[in-house]
């Protein structure tokens, strides 16, 4: 699954560039938190001691004893240094680290932790190092010694000028806006009240107009409602400029090169993913939008070969996909070293179209997390125009007049009516209007004041906002939630309102877990194809579930209108790993669909038991489990409920006849319990027998809340007496339960025995049942118990045609 919330990285020498920082830096992190996003870590990078500086190489000298080495000497501000060297791409005029005796570094050699002291190198003293990136921790790279920009201090500690400090937010699904610098900027200009400098974006256009170079046809616009192509042609690709590597670096992205890491820095700044393409290898200089066909494949960046189905968007030009949208480009047409013209992408994606992609081929990006949250199509054209301008102004490119810009998902601007009095009724204070005025328009809303209130038009970037609680919201984050008076309840508290169906479900939960059963939770949302294996196909056809619009997937496609399906999913899952007895239980709604109206929402306890009985030492038996063992956790449920159940024989879709039974409650059907018919099972791939019972929790609702009578406990002696009925086979024992337990100081009557053959005619069967005779009020002669008895046996024989044994 996607998660809620997303980490973004925000280097405070980058956001320092778009508004000034005038709050220490915990303060700062404290407001984030209460206004804005969680501050979930402040890194610091750049963990390097004062004895690492910026030098300058001011002279180089072979070395008297090497012909690999040289002594360098360095210029650090106060003194200089001559040090032996053998990197290769040492020279003069260089701006470099320093590493002084004392420095904490990281081994070129080994890669483990270590400090620096003096070494006498092939007879030469060398009292410090010229560093490379991986002494400095920044990267793997040992060949050569980092060269820093000609405008970094001589003399001064490197943590200062290379160091930064990262706050790292965690941001909410709805405020796809944060996930960018100049968002974060923004809300940061608001809370300490400073200006915001966004970029200036302005480039010179050359040559051709793109539309003459590029055609874009979109072919299924609900899943990609804009698209952005822009030709700059030119380009020299190369690396980026340190400062942009630094940025990139402090967020958690690899420098690559300056076009590429142009469209990463600009997804950072703005929030807005783009791709670069060689526009050479765009076949038929066209861009088609559709869904992939079947058999296509692509070969992403990564190397990988992807198998692509039919639900997946793909970038393609006029022969093959060349990327996979919103996710990752293709191999065959990613920018290298040989480009000298770029096709810069800007588009807008479905987000749940990306995130199933994504989540299918096991390759989520930053790109695809970002269209996964929904963002506004205005963005495009907004990052485009700033990726134009730094790949003329970095890589040397002539951007192409105009952009080819498809946009057929254009969306009016929301505007939002915001009455004064619901602004009060929402937070409790009034907030002057003034004051309500500035906080929105720093925001970036539009705002209007009315005889009512306020008339605000919603930026293009905020699309989480809609009504007038929202506006609300924003309001009170920048107010301070601080500034909401604290009030005592004025009236007397409500006492609480009775649930009965909520209290029973819970008393349920408890009565079966204490027998020994495992509850299980399920998805609501199921299979056609499992409906179809537990529910009449006639019940289906008379009443299918209902669907949802656009499932996530066809495994999560209707409402089910029964548990028994998910029940035995799970049972099957259990018994793969486990042979022992396995009993589970779910209490959960089903959805019974009527005609025309909201379907009926029914509370059901579904059970299911399977697998070979335990020992005392919970080891698995070779006595496997049956009907009783699912009848015993009913029966404990029933006695704890204070209900007395009936179990007459039943036939029921999906178990076994002659081992089913219907349950009945006050002459009520409550529910089912049975064996699952083996057909059934196959279909779940269960072996071996299992059993299930099915019980309507809003019956049992109703029955236990009828009104009882207390009765104390009896304290006179009870009197028990075995009777042996001979009944025909086909009648049910629950039958002959009815019968005693109507019988006059019949307090209780159990089955303890059951006969058959011997002397007995065919087609008869013994019952034998323990019955227990009481007054609560006094002890009970032996006649009266004899005389209930007898009336008890000519009952028997006249209702049923027994006859005692």
């Amino acid at each position: 699954m996607v998660p809620a919330r997303f980490s973004m990285k925000v280097p405070l020498t980058w956001l320092a560039a778009y508004v000034p920082l005038i709050l220490p830096l915990e303060e700062l992190a404290r407001r984030l938190t209460l206004s804005v996003a969680e501050v979930e870590d402040i890194v610091y990078t750049g963990p390097w001691d004062e004895h690492v500086r910026v030098g300058e190489v001011m002279k180089v000298e072979p070395h008297p004893n090497a012909d690999r080495l040289r002594l360098v000497t360095v210029n650090l501000g106060s003194r200089q240094e001559r040090v032996v060297c053998g990197a290769p791409n040492v020279a003069e005029g260089q701006k470099v680290a320093f590493g002084e005796v004392g420095a904490r570094l990281i081994s070129g050699k080994t890669g483990e932790p270590m400090v620096l002291t003096p070494a006498r190198i092939r007879g030469v003293e060398s009292a410090g190092m010229v560093l490379s990136e991986k002494e400095l921790g920044l990267s793997d790279e040992h060949e050569g010694i980092l060269v820093l920009p000609p405008d970094a201090p001589v003399g001064r500690p490197l943590r200062e000028y290379l160091g930064d400090v990262v706050l790292e937010l965690s941001v909410w699904a709805n405020r796809p806006d944060l996930l960018s610098i100049i968002g974060v900027a923004r809300e940061v200009a608001v809370l300490t009240d400073q200006p915001l400098h966004e970029p200036t974006v302005a480039y010179p256009e050359h040559g051709p107009p793109a539309a003459e170079r590029v055609r874009v046809h979109i072919a299924d616009p609900d899943l990609c409602p804009r698209y952005i192509g822009m030709v700059i042609e030119g380009v020299r690709v190369g690396p980026s400029p340190a400062w942009m590597q630094r940025r990139l670096e402090a967020a958690g992205m690899r420098p690559i090169n300056n076009i590429v890491d142009i469209t990463n820095y600009v997804m950072l700044e703005y929030g807005q993913p783009l791709h670069a393409f060689d526009y050479d290898a765009i076949g038929g200089r066209a861009i088609i939008v559709r869904r992939a066909r079947p058999g296509e494949t692509l070969v992403t960046l990564d190397g990988e070969q992807r198998e692509l189905s039919a639900d997946m968007l793909v970038i393609a030009d006029a022969e093959r996909p060349v990327a996979l949208a919103g996710v990752m480009g293709g191999q065959e047409s990613e920018v290298s070293e040989r480009t000298t013209t770029v096709l810069l992408e800007a588009a807008n994606f479905y987000g749940p179209s990306i995130r199933r992609t994504a989540a299918r081929l096991k390759m989520r990006s930053e790109a695809s997390t970002r269209f996964e949250k929904g963002l506004p199509a205005e963005l495009a054209a907004v990052g485009a125009r700033r990726a134009a301008q730094l790949m003329a102004e970095l890589a040397g490119g002539r951007v192409a007049p105009g952009m080819v810009d498809v946009y057929p998902g254009r969306r009016e601007p929301v505007q939002v009516r915001v009455p004064a009095a619901r602004l009060r009724g929402v937070l409790g204070i009034e907030i002057p209007p003034e004051r309500a005025t500035a906080v929105l328009r720093a925001l970036g809303f539009g705002v209007t004041t009315t005889p009512e209130g306020y008339l605000v038009d919603v930026p293009y970037w905020r699309p989480d906002v809609h009504i007038a609680d929202d506006i609300a919201e924003e309001l009170i984050r920048i107010v301070g939630y601080d500034d909401l008076p604290t009030t005592t309840i004025c009236g007397r508290i409500p006492p609480p309102i009775r649930q009965p169906q909520r209290e029973l479900r819970e008393r349920v939960k408890d009565i079966l877990a204490a027998a020994g059963m495992q509850e299980i939770m399920t998805y609501s949302l199921v299979s056609p194809e499992q409906l179809r294996r537990v529910v009449p196909p006639e019940e289906l056809e008379r009443h299918p579930p209902l669907r949802v619009a656009n499932p996530l997937s066809a495994e999560r496609s209707v409402l089910r209108t029964s548990l028994r399906g998910s029940a035995l999913e799970t049972l099957a899952r259990s018994l793969r790993v486990r042979r022992g007895e396995t009993a589970l239980f779910e209490t959960a709604v089903v959805y019974l669909p009527r005609d025309g109206e909201l379907p009926e929402e029914r509370e059901t306890l579904v059970g299911v038991i399977g697998g070979r009985r335990l020992d005392r030492w919970d080891q698995p038996t070779d006595e496997a489990v049956d009907f009783f063992d699912a009848k015993g956790y009913l029966e404990a449920l029933f006695e704890r409920l204070g209900l007395v159940p009936e179990w007459l024989p039943a036939e029921e879709y999906g178990l076994l006849p002659g081992r089913t039974a219907a349950i009945r409650v006050d002459g009520q059907q409550v529910g089912v319990v049975g064996q699952v018919h083996p057909d059934t099972a196959v279909q779940f791939d269960i072996e071996g027998d299992c059993f299930l019972f099915e019980v309507r929790l809003d019956l049992l609702t109703e029955l236990t809340q009828r009104r009882r009578e207390y009765r104390p406990y009896a304290t006179t002696p009870v009197v028990a007496q075995d009777l042996a009925v001979v009944v025909d086979t086909a009648t049910p024992a629950a039958a002959v339960l009815r019968i005693i337990r109507a019988g006059r100081y019949v307090v209780s009557a159990a089955v303890f025995d059951e006969y058959t053959g011997g002397q007995l005619p065919p087609g008869k069967r013994s019952i034998a049942v323990r019955v227990l005779f009481q007054d609560p009020t006094r002890t009970l002669t032996d006649e009266e118990v004899a005389t209930s008895r007898r009336q008890i046996v000519a009952h028997l024989e006249r209702e049923l045609g027994a006859a005692l044994r």
